[in-house]
């Protein structure tokens, strides 16, 4: 077999709030933690616990990728803020005018 390759450039990945989105999802794990506590008797006998631990699950690791997001959100500004005192500071090549 042919090894595949890819016969255009693959799109710029998309940029979005994405702070706001992990936030969000981090407290709807959380939310749906403590809604579940006061039934842990009920999921205990059934053998369903994975149900609760899995949200706790979900809020710990979402608090994991804030952290990530919020310092990969900050190093994009700061680059960008890098660029622009680049672009500032080199003189733009200035038209000929001596005719």
């Amino acid at each position: 077999m042919a090894k595949w390759t890819a016969t255009h450039e693959a799109p710029e990945p998309l940029e979005g709030p994405v702070v706001a989105t992990i936030t969000g999802g981090t407290i709807l794990w959380f939310a749906l933690f403590v809604v579940q506590l006061p039934f842990y008797g009920w999921f205990a006998d059934r053998d369903l616990l994975w149900w609760l631990w899995t949200c706790a699950a979900g809020g710990g690791l979402g608090l994991i990728g804030i952290w990530y997001v919020r310092g990969r959100d900050a190093a994009l500004k700061r680059h960008a803020a890098e660029q622009v005192e680049r672009d500032a500071a080199s003189p733009a090549a200035a038209p000929d005018t001596d005719r």
